[in-house]
């Protein structure tokens, strides 16, 4: 059976954790005709990309607005596709603002809906899941206190595990990655993680840099930057002066976490990569005023960062906004730098994320639903 699959992921994440869903589709189907929107991995894997998420990346209220247009074409486009390619399922990877509303198109053409890594309905709207009930006919979600949520609406929902899970680990030793990279082990070391989207550039990475210059001033601590594999280097380097001491890591981001003594990390899966490595952190976030202004209106989560929202409590220290100046992140970063009880008991704290996370096998699981969905049309 030569079974029709449309996926669509809107950004960098959704195209991670979208390939290794088209990798096991390849690998239980080879025969698959998968196609939609995604990015380089996802057809690297063997889907046919028709949007490529280069397009519809866009972070924010503001930037969204900016781009309504381009949004709209590329709605009209995947409508198109019920039509003409037919497919036998839609599967959908996060990107609520864009999949909810496509969910509903494909719906009322009596295509079933399976929704892979959940809207985050428990910071926005619970509301959604009553909406969402009418077009998703199955949600699989990697959190396992997401499951109540659309249990409790009648839906259904499995927890999967996180798909970070199937790639998350270290390549090196601590002595291999500092002799590789020229750090000296005297020293303690600090990685910033400054985001995969332009925006978090622009905004949070001359904060990083310039605390990370005042710590590093003393000359105990020698400072890492972890390269996004979606962005490269280019737009890092216009933010970097010379001689600034920082060293940039590419292509070793698991490795940076592993062994940096401590980090500073953009809210986003990040921090739950750093979490799982049990490496104190502080979580950060700055967006433009008017989308920050927006999000405080709508959300409802007494944190941001994912880290602490799946461990439960406020584990990593959180800087925001207005909070987030160099010197209130040199404040809450140096005390992490030390071997102390402070930094002991967060550790400790961290520990309980790999267990939160599940074990390896969610896109495997997801494909065998794909499938199942797909067989039943």
């Amino acid at each position: 059976m030569n079974n029709r699959v449309l996926l669509v992921a809107g950004e960098a994440s959704g195209d991670l954790h979208g390939s290794g869903v088209v990798r096991a589709l390849k690998e239980l189907r080879p025969e698959l005709d998968l196609f939609g929107i995604g990015g380089d991995r996802m057809k690297r894997e063997g889907m046919d990309v028709v949007v490529h998420i280069a397009r519809m990346s866009f972070m924010g209220f503001a930037e969204v607005l900016k781009n309504l247009g381009t949004i709209r074409q590329v709605m009209r486009m995947m409508e198109g596709l019920l039509e003409t390619r037919r497919p036998d399922v839609v599967v959908l990877i996060d990107y609520p603002g864009f999949n909810l509303r496509f969910a509903k198109r494909a719906a009322r053409k009596g295509i079933p809906v399976l929704y892979y890594i959940s809207p985050q309905v428990w910071a926005w709207h619970r509301s959604r899941v009553r909406k969402m009930k009418g077009s998703v006919r199955s949600m699989k979600v990697v959190f396992p206190f997401e499951v109540d949520i659309y249990r409790n609406e009648g839906m259904d929902v499995e927890f999967v595990g996180h798909p970070i899970v199937e790639r998350i680990g270290c390549r090196t030793s601590r002595e291999e990655f500092f002799a590789l990279h020229g750090f000296d082990p005297r020293k303690k070391l600090l990685a910033l993680l400054p985001g995969s989207r332009l925006q978090e550039i622009q905004h949070i990475l001359p904060v990083m840099l310039e605390a990370a210059r005042l710590l590093s001033d003393n000359g105990h601590v020698q400072v890492a930057l972890g390269v996004a594999p979606n962005l490269g280097v280019s737009p890092i380097l216009p933010h970097l002066k010379e001689g600034s001491g920082v060293t940039l890591v590419e292509n070793a981001t698991y490795d940076l976490m592993a062994h940096a003594d401590a980090a500073v990390v953009t809210s986003g899966t990040a921090t739950l990569e750093t979490g799982w490595f049990g490496t104190p952190m502080v979580v950060v976030y700055k967006t433009s005023p008017v989308t920050f202004f927006i999000g405080r209106l709508l959300v409802s989560v007494p944190y941001i960062g994912l880290v602490n929202i799946v461990a439960g409590k406020k584990v990593a220290p959180e800087l925001i906004q207005r909070e987030l100046t160099a010197q209130n992140l040199v404040k809450t970063v140096q005390p992490l730098l030390n071997d102390g009880v402070s930094v002991a008991a967060m550790r400790t704290e961290l520990s309980v994320i790999r267990e939160r996370l599940g074990k390896p096998g969610a896109s495997r699981l997801v494909a065998k639903e794909i499938l199942k969905a797909a067989d039943k049309g």
